[in-house]
């Protein structure tokens, strides 16, 4: 029976899938496996019995992952499942940035009780009036599960639409509308595009991307859409270029001081994955996640390890072992094995940074010695016997 704790409410679709064999606890120094969504887990004092955080979701900066790594907890998250609830808000900030809809429905609302509102309206709405979006350019900076349902939904809306992303992967290509135009050069889209939608992960190399210098190239009627993090766009320079009228509107789907109420800026208060739909997703997502890993040891959309699949074990035993990322550490796993007199049938040693993991599926159960023995290994931060 494993043992699990949400720190966050959990669409009970997931917690379906962790009906059998998984019990719920308040504790989690009881726990196994943790499911969060939004609470900050950096100041939590993790316990040895915790082996997996599935967030359900796709950021992770409220998880400390190093730490976890270090004391032998994967960390997950749900890429994808969210995709499509954040795709629609882009495509709707698109519109909200075109037709002041927003400036509308306030001047009715101000004047509902005004008898002369059905007159007013006819010479009002012109304050309103704005563009269309067919025939425009759109720009997608990052083509991962979101960027490019994004990407392809506005070639349905008649959008000239340009992509970049100079990681994209097989499966992302193939999955690409042939109507979108791949770019190599990043400056190609702040120069050609009237819409430009950042979709990629906060890295070192990624903060504040779109800079003062992006800005600079882009023409004075664009308009900037951030649906993925605040800090890949620097706000200070967007909301002074929006008040020198060089920048025609910023849609930000994370609040703060800096853009809220300012001009030019449409800020939504984090509604991207706020659906109905897109929660269940990453609910039953995390949760697959961690029976995955608890029950089989397998590795799929770790954010701190390597992915890693041997399937089901048909053998004995199932050990994993996770650890640092060095020379010579499964030749003295394989010695410690022949030492407890236990034959290994198959392996898999997968490394990513600094951490690897390792499986051994054995024709005999992994044995006691065999585990205190691993554990005294420097560099190793946890044995687990799968089965």
């Amino acid at each position: 029976m494993f043992q699990y704790i949400c720190l966050n409410p959990i669409a009970q679709v997931g917690l379906d899938v962790l009906e059998e064999g998984y019990q719920k606890t308040e504790n989690i120094n009881e726990a196994s496996a943790a499911l969060v969504r939004s609470a900050s887990m950096h100041d939590m004092e993790l316990p040895e019995t915790l082996d997996v955080v599935a967030r359900a979701g796709a950021g992770v900066n409220n998880i400390p992952l190093e730490a976890c790594a270090e004391k032998g907890i994967v960390v997950f998250n749900t890429p994808g499942a969210n995709a499509n609830g954040v795709k629609e808000l882009v495509l709707a900030g698109m519109f909200l940035a075109s037709r002041d809809v927003n400036g509308g429905v306030n001047w009715v609302e101000s004047e509902k009780d005004n008898p002369e509102l059905a007159k007013m309206t006819e010479k009002q709405k012109k304050a309103y009036a704005g563009c269309e979006i067919a025939g425009k350019k759109l720009g997608v900076i990052g083509l991962g599960a979101i960027g490019i349902r994004v990407a392809n939904a506005a070639t349905h809306l008649d959008m000239e639409v340009y992509g970049y992303d100079p990681y994209i992967s097989v499966n992302a290509a193939w999955n690409l509308s042939r109507n979108v135009r791949h770019v190599r050069n990043v400056e190609d889209i702040y120069r050609e595009c009237d819409y430009i939608t950042i979709h990629v992960p906060l890295l070192d190399a990624t903060r504040k991307m779109i800079n003062e210098e992006a800005i600079a190239l882009m023409k004075p009627d664009a308009v900037i859409l951030n649906f993925a993090r605040d800090l890949l766009v620097d706000e200070e320079a967007v909301v002074a270029a929006l008040a020198e009228g060089r920048l025609k509107k910023y849609v930000s789907d994370f609040p703060n001081q800096t853009t809220a109420g300012k001009k030019g800026c449409l800020v939504i208060p984090h509604l991207g994955a706020s659906t109905e739909e897109s929660e269940d997703n990453c609910a039953v997502m995390a949760a697959q996640e961690i029976r995955n890993y608890l029950e089989n040891g397998n590795i799929r959309n770790s954010v701190n390890y390597p992915n890693c699949d041997m399937g089901e074990c048909t053998t004995e035993g199932r050990v994993a072992v996770l650890h640092k990322n060095s020379k010579g550490v499964i030749g003295k796993f394989t010695s410690i094995f022949g030492e407890c007199d236990i034959n290994i049938a198959n392996m898999t040693n997968k490394s990513k940074g600094d951490y690897a993991y390792s499986m051994f599926d054995l024709d005999a159960p992994m044995t006691e010695e065999a585990v205190l023995k691993m554990k005294e290994m420097k560099g190793v931060f946890k044995v687990r016997i799968v089965k």
